[in-house]
């Protein structure tokens, strides 16, 4: 019933108008699909069909996030964002091959990071702990 209810919400904010809210779910999803495909290497470092799905969902966000990203008006924090999802797309890529997941765990924190970083922002503005949008 959960599942289902998260399955609702994703796809409610896919439709929506609301960029920030859908690339909290990419990044919400990308984590979600980077952890999962970290423990089925752990497990099995062997290539397994389970390994697949999470393997392809990863780098497919990826790419959105890669594909939507503004360098015209986004400069230097583009740059960096795009370096980061290449530098994750990498680690997966080297995971896949080599079965070491140690550069993989590390993007996994950075994307965390932005992650945390990107909810603390509404509507282009930055939110206080009080929960009142700062001018």
């Amino acid at each position: 019933m959960m599942m289902a209810y998260q399955n609702a919400s994703r796809e409610a904010v896919a439709e929506s108008d609301n960029p920030h809210a859908l690339i909290s779910v990419l990044y919400d999803e990308l984590l979600r699909a980077m952890r999962s495909y970290v423990s089925t290497i752990e497990k099995n470092p062997q290539p397994q069909p389970e390994q697949s799905g999470p393997f392809s969902r990863a780098l497919t966000i990826l790419y959105g996030l890669q594909s939507s990203l503004n360098f015209d008006e986004g400069g230097e924090i583009a740059e960096n964002l795009f370096r980061l999802y290449e530098y994750a797309r990498q680690q997966l890529l080297t995971a896949s091959r080599e079965g070491d997941t140690t550069g993989t765990v590390t993007a996994i924190e950075a994307i965390e990071s932005i992650r945390e970083a990107w909810s603390q922002i509404e509507g282009g503005r930055m939110a206080d702990p009080s929960g009142e949008a700062a001018e």
